[in-house]
């Protein structure tokens, strides 16, 4: 029998730059890929991510674009093509079970977290909003649970303490690489390693708003420095009303003690110190504001003519 013939065959779910890797990955260690199913991009949304559905095209792979679910002729596309293996990376919506079952060997998901911590959505992002100092990739077994079966293999990354969740989601990305690239010999040769996610051990979040993005300055500048970094921009980024106008901090920086002297005696919130904003926070702690927008014009930052007009000024 000829190595063709040989070949894992397998159906992928994939959405995002997530998606597009480790498409990219199950091709390079020789996985048959005979569909892609993606989502149609919103013209709405921010698209800084790499797309699935080029990928596909890239590679002459058959693609169907399913916004909400899965008609029943699309189901049956899938069914039909028996594959050994459903992936689902970064696919924006949970795949019903007679998807799950067409799988002869397993159905199987990328989740941005090192589960059992953080299921659900975005988990990057709560992450970072969390302070946490680690988060990863998981390859797990798929079931009607979200995020629930068995992990399959695991990558972690660090989180640096000024790494924005952009940032973070770049090395989750190429943690979902290597945790995929590991364990596809395996995966190939019929063989699933697994082993118990412990569920109670972990945690469950939903997915977040844009008006989760409203800072409170009566907050520790620990807690509010994690909520700029968890949402800055391309995300919609943390924000405050002053002037009339909301603000959206698009880049952020704990004060440096110079800086932050200028402030001492301040109450809660922000204010033009000469040519740079500064907000105090409800503990003392100080954060520099780098670089605000107007929500009105997200990615044109204020300039320190309109910044005087709407912020309090501190004269030293």
């Amino acid at each position: 029998m000829n190595a063709a013939a040989d070949a894992m065959h397998a159906v992928v779910f994939a959405y995002h730059s997530v998606g597009a890797r480790c498409l990219r990955v199950l091709l390079a260690r020789g996985m048959r890929v005979d569909l892609v199913v993606s989502h149609p991009d919103d013209p709405a949304e921010n698209l800084w991510f790499e797309r699935v559905a080029d990928v596909a095209a890239e590679h002459g792979i058959p693609l169907l674009l399913v916004d909400q679910r899965l008609d029943e002729q699309q189901l049956t596309r899938v069914r039909e093509l028996r594959p050994d293996y459903v992936f689902s990376f970064y696919f924006r919506r949970m795949l019903p079970s007679a998807v799950l079952e067409s799988a002869r060997l397993a159905a199987l998901n990328m989740h941005g977290s090192l589960l059992p911590r953080y299921r659900g959505r975005a988990p990057v992002n709560w992450a970072v909003l969390h302070g946490e100092a680690e988060t990863g990739a998981t390859l797990h077994l798929m079931q009607a649970k979200p995020d629930a079966g068995d992990i399959v293999a695991q990558q972690a990354v660090p989180i640096l303490p000024d790494d924005t969740a952009r940032e973070v989601f770049d090395k989750v990305t190429v943690a979902a690489e290597i945790a995929l690239w590991g364990v596809l010999p395996q995966l190939l040769r019929g063989e699933i390693p697994r082993r118990r996610n412990a569920l109670e051990q972990g945690s469950y979040f939903g997915g977040r708003k844009p008006e989760d993005g409203r800072i409170d300055w009566q907050q520790p500048a620990a807690r509010v420095y994690d909520l700029m970094r968890a949402v800055a921009p391309p995300y919609p980024g943390a924000f405050f009303d002053a002037g009339g106008r909301r603000l959206i901090v698009a880049r952020a920086r704990r004060a440096a003690p110079a800086l932050a002297a200028q402030l001492q005696t301040a109450s809660p919130g922000a204010r033009l110190c000469e040519d740079t904003v500064l907000a105090r926070c409800g503990d003392g702690g100080v954060l520099h504001l780098q670089q605000l927008w107007d929500a009105e014009r997200p990615g044109t930052p204020l300039r320190h003519a309109e910044l005087a007009r709407l912020l309090p000024l501190e004269r030293s």
